[in-house]
């Protein structure tokens, strides 16, 4: 019963949004379009193959592809393709692109014929509260589904459907930001994979990297992402001020409200839930100095480190 109470409460916020959304006119037609396609989605790419195996990884395969999906109909829904429609859409066919072909290449090199460290701990926090394992799964998944439908799409839907034209300064700031936190993150995945790769070569290993970025956060790499995210959620808040002559105060208010849950959501996912502490429960495991790394250097936001 504990359990049963945690995932309905843990899939509220999703459902909420999603029925909002649902119900308001201007975006009640994309909402029920991507309500359709990422179910049907989650449900061959993820639900049947993690049923067979019993294994959640597929989650990983599945979300970037709804997120290319959610960029694919913001072209294919909208009346009209505007520069705003361009950027958004494109900001979500490039996000969702390249971490699809990521994921598609480590399944293609097997990456997924065993359970990804990540959901490995996923389940270790499974048996700390004596869950069953299979409702735990099909919980999981079943909400990022319930995600892919609102809350990671809510920036996408709020400014396909804003009708004016003009690019606002706030966008042009938030665009700008996105760009800047994207290249963070790709600077920081770039200078992690040099380090393993240098380390190979001199045969190294369980070394920490300290080089670069990775200097002043132990997960540049998250922090970049979440900021990408903060940037979509500010990038919207110019068409929901014009939406919101159309919408009742209370429609308009949850709706920023759930702008502000998505940057809480992804923060709590990249630190907490599936990326810097499962990272890190294996790494001081694998790596001698990793304990005195994480004393020195701040987990997610960047600041000089400790003596």
């Amino acid at each position: 019963m504990k359990q049963l109470t945690h995932h309905l409460l843990g899939s509220l916020p999703y459902a909420a949004l999603l029925a909002l959304l649902l119900l308001c006119p201007p975006f009640s037609d994309f909402a029920f379009s991507n309500l359709l396609v990422q179910a049907a989605l989650f449900l061959g790419i993820v639900i049947v193959p993690a049923l067979k195996t019993g294994r959640m990884s597929y989650v990983d395969i599945g979300w970037p592809i709804g997120l290319f999906l959610v960029g694919v109909q913001v072209l294919v829904l909208s009346t009209e393709i505007t520069l705003r429609t361009s950027l958004i859409a494109g900001m979500y066919l490039f996000a969702g692109g390249r971490m699809s072909l990521m994921a598609l290449t480590g399944w293609r090199m097997g990456a997924f014929d065993k359970e990804l460290p990540r959901y490995q701990y996923q389940r270790r926090r499974w048996e700390r509260r004596k869950w069953a394992a299979k409702p735990a799964l099909l919980f999981e998944i079943a909400t990022q589904g319930f995600a892919n439908m609102s809350v990671l799409a809510l920036p996408a839907i709020v400014q396909a459907a804003n009708p004016a034209s003009p690019i606002t300064p706030l966008e042009l700031a938030a665009y700008g930001l996105w760009l800047a936190a994207f290249a963070f993150e790709f600077v920081a995945d770039i200078q992690k994979a040099r380090f393993g790769s240098r380390m190979r070569q001199e045969g190294r290993k369980r070394e920490s990297c300290e080089e670069g970025l990775w200097r002043y956060s132990r997960h540049p790499n998250y922090f970049g992402e979440w900021m990408v995210w903060n940037a979509l959620a500010i990038s919207s808040l110019p068409s929901l001020l014009i939406l919101s002559t159309e919408l009742p105060l209370w429609q308009s208010l949850a709706l920023a409200a759930g702008l502000l849950y998505l940057s809480y959501v992804m923060y709590v996912v990249l630190t907490r839930y599936s990326g810097a502490v499962p990272s890190e429960y294996y790494s001081v495991q694998k790596r001698p100095g990793y304990a005195d790394y994480q004393r020195r250097v701040s987990m997610f936001f960047p600041r000089r480190p400790r003596p």
